[in-house]
């Protein structure tokens, strides 16, 4: 009660030193000055408007702010809002936010210096106020608003400092009142911000919730690959290794050594641990070898890794999808066989990984499904992002090359999900 008096006393005063300017000057003119009741008439005229215009502008910013207060009746609003995303997409939420307003009409976005100007119409309550277009507060004055707003880059966020008031001077604050315009735009402004702000969290917590359940989904199928050794594979060798048993035991003795080995790396780990290049490829050699003993002379392999780089992270099966790949749908089908080469080199942070064969190439009587490719591209962007990628190409002068590129670094080799 006390704040909205006081209003009315600074508003009505500020007018009366006005009046009584008027009434000196009036007395000084010639031949008219001698009569007062025009300028009686006018002043108390006057009073009366800007009494029942500021007791107007009071129900009206009451209205809008639920309060009457000094913050809430000044004409000029000034906000800090802290937004929690780098400087550039804070400005863009910022810059959105502003042209959403109802009665825009101009505004000049200078993303360089993170500045946004904006012009905003007033709505019509000259005629809700007493005397309408002759109230005294409506008298000049230019009924738009001005938005200035500024973002202060900091750390991993933008910190909005937000300016609405009256285009006129501020001197004209002692004399006219902005209906609680500016309070209003203040507000939408800052709702508008908090609003995009909490769409963008609910769409980067289900981002995050769709990306975590694909990524248990793919852990359940490596691990449901992990558990299911291949049936004919597994059939295959202990078959050849019960016919060499009785032929060539030696050989026998070496193929069941060889698939302990396999085994032994194939066994289902208790989470999505991360593998080794050289845990991953004593499991490819395993397998390559038993084929060996198989298919005889028509199996070659040529494996050229350094042992520096045997302790690059690798997801596990990744190496050995490309070479069951490279024998199932290169080599196999082919009468004469050929050769498999695995192969890795480092490029400044980046281990390249290539399994490479001379067999059918990109034939599609032995293409198979695309279903193994795909489950290494979509293992490779779960953990690493877009720092890993697969390509496959054909190989020289026949048959297909399949190139891991992995990061070098173990503290790069997950990308951390929120």
């Amino acid at each position: 009660m006390f704040k909205s008096l006081a209003f009315v006393l600074r508003i009505t005063l500020a007018w009366l030193l006005v009046v009584f300017l008027f009434a000196g000057l009036w007395s000084n003119l010639p031949l008219i000055g001698w009569i007062e009741w025009p300028v009686v008439v006018a002043g108390m005229l006057t009073m009366a408007l800007v009494v029942a215009g500021a007791l107007s502008h009071l129900g009206r910013v009451r209205l809008i702010a639920g309060r009457i207060d000094k913050e809430a009746l000044a004409n000029r609003q000034r906000r800090q809002v802290e937004i929690p995303f780098e400087a550039g997409e804070a400005f863009d939420l910022l810059d959105a936010a502003i042209r959403e307003l109802p009665r825009i009409q101009h505004v000049e976005s200078a993303r360089d210096s993170l500045q946004v100007r904006a012009k905003v119409g007033r709505p019509d309550v000259q005629i809700e106020r007493v005397g309408g277009r002759w109230n005294p507060l409506s008298w000049f004055g230019v009924p738009r608003n001005q938005i200035l707003a500024t973002v202060t880059p900091g750390h991993d966020s933008g910190s909005v400092t937000l300016i609405c008031e009256p285009e006129s001077p501020a001197w004209s604050d002692w004399f006219l009142v902005d209906d609680g315009s500016n309070f209003e735009n203040a507000e939408a402004i800052t709702r508008a911000i908090s609003r995009r702000v909490g769409e963008r969290r609910r769409g980067e917590k289900s981002e995050a919730t769709q990306t975590a359940t694909e990524k248990e989904l793919t852990v359940a199928k490596l691990s449901l690959l992990h558990a299911q050794v291949e049936p004919h594979f597994l059939y295959n060798t202990l078959a050849s290794a019960q016919l060499l048993a009785r032929s060539d035991p030696p050989r026998a003795d070496e193929m069941l050594g060889h698939l302990i080995q396999y085994l032994r790396h194939s066994l289902p780990r208790t989470d999505d641990e991360t593998s080794t290049l050289g845990a991953e490829l004593e499991r490819a050699i395993a397998y390559l070898e038993i084929l060996k003993i198989r298919m005889g002379a028509r199996l070659s392999v040529q494996v050229d890794v350094p042992e520096n780089l045997r302790a690059t992270p690798l997801p596990p099966m990744m190496l050995q999808t490309l070479v069951e790949n490279a024998i199932k749908h290169g080599l196999e089908p082919r009468t004469g066989g050929g050769t498999v080469w695995i192969r890795a080199r480092r490029s400044d942070d980046e281990v390249a990984i290539t399994v490479a064969d001379d067999g059918d190439g990109f034939n599609a009587k032995t293409a198979g499904t695309g279903i193994g490719l795909k489950n290494v591209r979509e293992r490779l962007r779960l953990r690493h992002g877009g720092r890993a990628a697969l390509a496959v190409v054909a190989n020289f002068p026949a048959g297909v090359a399949a190139t891991l590129t992995v990061p070098a670094d173990k503290a790069a080799q997950e990308v951390p999900h929120v």
